[in-house]
């Protein structure tokens, strides 16, 4: 068969993988009974993500962000694990400023690109900066969000994040690459995840879908070894 009927059955393999995980994946199920909101496949893909970082560390939440979807809709997920997997929070976020306009279709990895980045993190500490209290995410999804602490992508709350803001301009506001949310729940949500948690941002982006090590084969044992 010809490359070029071959790609497209290519791009999709990571999909298909995904709706292979939910239908066999009992913590996918779990996460999706506690937020139907949330596409399964996405869960899914959360779950295989997560499932490689607890081969080196534990991991007590489970956070999930789909940019497929428009700012102005409710796309962080927070999962408490254990036994009983459950919803901590629902609420909006932001996307970098040169990832799109209200829908964020563009991504990266680079200093001074000002766009969100694709992939696996693990929280790294809290501080309290220009920003407010914040949460440092460690990017270990090799080239798609390495940069994340040079570039200094954390989570923190911002007063552009509400949904009145997203009324009055029909977005959110954007951040210098930053997953920020809504200022009045910033604290509470990130004394949730400080400790051992996984971050998952999600697109439907080929290139970070076919060669993403995490989402693979785990990266061997390397995903986590500069920890």
């Amino acid at each position: 068969m010809p490359f070029r009927y071959l790609l497209p059955l290519v791009l999709l393999l990571p999909a298909a993988a995904a709706a292979t995980d939910t239908v066999s994946n009992p913590l996918a199920q779990a996460l999706s009974r506690a937020a139907p909101a949330a596409n399964p496949k996405v869960l899914a893909l959360a779950t295989r993500a997560l499932a490689c970082v607890q081969r080196s560390m534990p991991a007590q939440t489970l956070s999930v962000i789909d940019y497929s979807l428009p700012s102005t809709t409710p796309r962080l997920w927070v999962f408490g694990l254990g036994p009983h997997p459950h919803l901590l929070f629902h609420e909006l976020v932001a996307h970098g400023r040169n990832s799109g306009d209200n829908l964020a279709d563009r991504f990266s990895n680079q200093p001074g690109s000002l766009m969100s980045s694709l992939g696996t993190f693990v929280t790294d500490g809290t501080y309290t900066g220009h920003n407010g209290y914040s949460l440092r995410l460690k990017g270990i999804d090799g080239n798609f969000n390495d940069q994340a602490e040079s570039r200094a992508i954390v989570i923190h709350g911002a007063h552009y994040v509400s949904e009145a803001f997203a009324r009055s301009q029909g977005r959110l506001g954007r951040s210098w690459g930053c997953p920020a949310v809504r200022a009045g729940v910033a604290h509470k949500l990130i004394d949730a995840i400080a400790a051992h948690s996984v971050v998952f941002a999600y697109y439907p982006d080929p290139r970070w879908l076919q060669g993403s090590r995490v989402l693979g084969d785990c990266g061997g044992n390397e995903v986590l070894s500069s920890r």
